[in-house]
């Protein structure tokens, strides 16, 4: 369903009955990224899956600028507020995981769990801050200019994605054609509003986070294996769970260990 929210429209689909559970997608995902994990879900849990702004049948406004992390995490709890949720458990992956982890700082009274897989708290410095910021804009620009073929063939390609080479090509094409189904001005402004380079560090705000809070991580993804293990030092009630021969999509990789992981830790905290 379509649900209006601070004058745009979000698509919010609902699955299962039992604690609500929000599903956060990440860049060029949507709510048919979690198609493999949902059914092991939805039998013991509401399962709330949503579009972010930019991304599947939302809305991909003109103005780079409603994509911030301010925004999106606005939206999300007018949804709740639609759908008369109170307290939520929170699951992210990787820009959704940085959504809710922002979320989670700044309405920690409507989070009753908090999962992030292959997620981040954002960069700390402000050269890197900076760097990214242009690494950003030049990948958007990229989709303006090249299209959505270029740019999921270029996607597809990254180092951090090399893992999912590994899968049945059944699975990789349902990837491909899931991609192809946002729009060139709603991933590129997803960029521009919400990418790492311009999102707000967080770092600072973890050792605050009292909530339980749960770091899923591939063993075979380095960069954020590490980021996981510095968060976890950091959240005081936080368990790192790394998942070996998985990379940095660890649902579409691994997506019974994944569903095992979530539901071993809300049982313990639901």
């Amino acid at each position: 369903m379509l649900i209006d929210v601070n004058g745009i429209q979000l698509n919010v689909e609902i699955e299962g009955e039992g604690a609500p559970l929000l599903l956060l997608h990440g860049f060029t995902g949507s709510t048919t990224s979690w198609q493999w994990i949902v059914p092991f879900l939805r039998n013991q849990y509401q399962v709330i899956l949503i579009d972010l702004i930019g991304h599947g049948r939302s809305d991909a406004p003109a103005d780079s600028t409603r994509y911030s992390m301010d925004y999106a995490v606005q939206d999300l709890l007018s949804v709740l507020d639609y759908l008369q949720l109170g307290k939520i458990n929170l699951l992210g992956y990787s820009m959704g995981g940085r959504c809710a982890l922002h979320f989670a700082v700044h309405f920690p009274q409507r989070v009753q769990t908090l999962i992030l897989e292959s997620s981040s708290p954002g960069i700390e410095d402000d050269l890197e801050r900076k760097a990214r910021c242009r690494s950003d804009e030049a990948l958007a620009a990229f989709i303006e200019e090249q299209g959505l073929e270029a740019f999921v063939k270029k996607w597809t390609n990254l180092d951090l994605f090399a893992t999912q080479q590994q899968l049945p090509e059944k699975i990789k094409n349902e990837v491909r054609l899931q991609r192809f189904q946002n729009k060139p001005q709603g991933l590129a402004n997803s960029l521009r509003g919400m990418g790492t380079g311009v999102q707000q560090s967080l770092w600072s705000r973890l050792e605050q986070l009292d909530i339980p809070t749960l770091l899923l991580v591939g063993k075979k993804d380095a960069k954020f294996r590490q980021v996981g293990v510095s968060m976890d030092e950091m959240i005081p009630n936080s368990t790192l769970q790394i998942i070996p021969d998985a990379g940095h999509t660890i649902h579409l990789e691994k997506p019974m260990q994944f569903a095992n992981a979530v539901k071993n830790f809300l049982s313990l905290h639901t």
